[in-house]
């Protein structure tokens, strides 16, 4: 798991490396904002692939004296970062926009490699996003997913550059502003979901269909009477559960030891990489 987790997450890196460099280096050469801002767009993505690669190294480490519940929450602290960099990136693209927009200096020149660069940077980062959503859902990881976000809205803004440059071919130079415009619009849109899953995590917010989940598991476990103070907490691809179940009060401790069992056992089994705690109870109810 760890391997390709760590295989998935340097291989993005180095994608990013090269669309970084490629968009750049054709941004500077026509001039074109959609393509120099495409270009920062890759450049924080690329920083933010280093540190999902670091991070997925990090938040495999088992549980030591020091992190009790692992180091899982390391993907979620890295994507919260990644979800900073977004934001700075729009902040820059709305500002150079706008600044062209209002002077009237949009013009741009076009030419084969712009065309090169955008198409080539779709490709990749289709490719790239589907590799990293695969093994994100797999191992159930933030940071891997927060990554794929980043591929995918790449291909969208990519596109929205591309129509830009279509519209500049034919004379329409205000269209390269307006498409980096709706690129920050989308980068904007992306940290926000980012951002909240990731300070959600962070601040110990119950995952979300995971409790009802739970419920819906021990709901059906007859052997249980009743359970109370059900909780729920995630650190990175792991998923802490802690509750009280009262069993009958005239069964012995090997056969109240059982049922939680049981419980932890029925909770593990749809509920992957988690952690049952289960505090036994007599039921003095009857």
């Amino acid at each position: 798991m760890k391997n390709e987790k760590n295989r998935v997450a340097l291989t993005s890196l180095i994608a990013a490396v090269f669309l970084t460099t490629f968009k750049l280096i054709v941004g500077i050469i026509t001039g074109s904002l959609g393509i120099l801002s495409e270009a920062l767009h890759s450049a924080l993505d690329l920083v933010a692939a280093a540190i999902t690669w670091i991070a997925v190294r990090i938040s495999d480490k088992p549980a030591d004296k020091e992190h009790h519940y692992g180091h899982g929450k390391v993907e979620n602290l890295s994507a919260l970062l990644e979800t900073i960099l977004l934001l700075i990136t729009s902040v820059w693209i709305i500002y150079e926009a706008i600044k062209r927009l209002v002077s009237g200096n949009t013009n741009i020149e076009v030419n084969i490699w712009s065309y090169i660069v955008v198409i080539t940077s779709i490709v990749i980062d289709f490719s790239r996003s589907r590799a990293l959503m695969k093994v994100a859902k797999k191992h159930n990881s933030q940071a891997l997913e927060a990554d794929a976000i980043h591929f995918s809205t790449d291909i969208w803004s990519s596109a929205v550059v591309l129509l830009g440059l279509i519209c500049a071919n034919f004379g329409i130079f205000i269209a390269d502003s307006i498409a980096a415009l709706a690129v920050a619009i989308i980068v904007i849109y992306v940290s926000y979901k980012l951002g909240k899953r990731s300070i959600n995590v962070l601040l110990d917010r119950v995952p979300d269909d995971i409790y009802d989940k739970i419920k819906e598991i021990v709901d059906n476990i007859k052997e249980v009477e009743y359970y109370h103070d059900l909780k729920v907490r995630a650190a990175g691809a792991d998923i802490f559960v802690e509750l009280n179940i009262h069993v009958q009060s005239k069964l012995d401790i090997k056969q109240s030891h059982d049922i939680s069992t049981l419980v932890e056992q029925k909770v593990k089994s749809q509920i992957s990489r988690s952690h049952v705690h289960v505090h036994i109870e007599p039921d003095t109810h009857k």
